[in-house]
């Protein structure tokens, strides 16, 4: 068996002892997450549990993706819980209408699902380096506000799931050398290669640039730095509030607050930009703009007797 290169080795290393949810959807950097924590030094330290979504989606391949890591689950011995996004859906409400953040959303759900069933510690996903980095990318040029660039962190809470992300300083293609060393087979998205998509066209720049790529990262942890000083000194607006406080604040703490305020009643991180936080401002400071504004993800904002709340369903 080929020596884990030292980076991989570290990352999987720094994952904590216990019961853990692990995210497989089948693609080469799932697949060598789960190789990593299955052929790890610590591995008997850790219980896994691997979770995949099925997207019913790309004309029936998904549910081969779905059948591919229930062999992964075979062969290790692993249990596993595999759900249609559909099953998922059933018992949601006020599902985003941008398909990635439902798919987001359904995951999630999925996960917490899975991690209150088994009594499990979180869930540990495959994102990597050229994720970081294409993710930063993808907010800049749709006009994200700098907190919205703020880089993934290793180890997060996300509506109440803890998340870790080991593979951060990883880049891809460490990951599919791996597989390949150790002649490891993956599915390979089709849907990952369509130009339709902002994320996809963003990713072979990416792989062709390492200065690019380097410099979104470092541009992701410096506004990580500028988030964690605004939640500091910001003020919180509640549900309803009044709109003389967010617009006696300077630009860069009413985007802050803005953009948390939007997030917290379901607006889509990914459609929270500048101009949307700018909107917002202006219902709180100019009672001549309108009253009543709809949102990205179908949020519809109100302002009456100058108090600002988001429409009970």
């Amino acid at each position: 068996m080929p020596e884990v290169p030292t980076r991989l080795s570290a990352a999987i290393a720094a994952v904590p002892a216990g019961r853990w949810a692990v995210a497989v959807s089948g693609g080469a950097d799932s697949v060598a997450l789960l190789m990593l924590l299955a052929r790890d030094a610590r591995a008997s330290e850790r219980m896994l549990h691997i979770v995949h979504l099925d997207h019913q989606a790309r004309a029936g391949a998904s549910g081969e993706d779905a059948a591919f890591v229930e062999n992964l689950a075979t062969r290790f011995h692993l249990p596993c819980t595999i759900a249609r996004r559909s099953e998922i859906e059933a018992g949601m409400v006020d599902l985003p209408n941008n398909t990635a953040a439902r798919y987001r959303a359904v995951r999630m759900r999925l996960f917490r699902d899975v991690i209150e069933s088994h009594q499990l510690q979180g869930v540990i996903v495959a994102h990597h380096g050229d994720d970081q980095a294409e993710t930063v990318l993808h907010r800049l040029l749709r006009g994200s506000p700098p907190t919205a660039l703020a880089a993934m962190s290793v180890d997060a809470v996300i509506n109440g799931v803890r998340v870790l992300r080991p593979l951060l300083a990883v880049p891809h293609v460490d990951l599919q050398r791996y597989l390949e060393g150790i002649g490891e087979t993956w599915r390979e998205d089709a849907s990952n290669a369509s130009p339709r998509y902002l994320r996809n066209r963003i990713r072979p720049i990416l792989a062709k640039d390492s200065a690019l790529r380097g410099s979104a990262i470092r541009l992701g942890s410096a506004c990580s730095a500028l988030k964690a000083w605004l939640n500091h000194v910001m003020p919180g607006l509640d549900d309803r509030f009044d709109a003389a406080k967010l617009g006696s604040l300077p630009p860069p703490l009413a985007r802050a607050a803005a953009s948390r305020w939007l997030a917290h009643h379901a607006v889509p991180v990914e459609e929270i930009s500048q101009v949307v936080c700018d909107r917002l401002i202006a219902m709180a400071t100019d009672a001549a703009s309108p009253a009543r504004q709809h949102f990205p993800g179908g949020v519809q904002v109100h302002r009456r007797r100058g108090v600002i709340f988001v429409r009970d369903n």
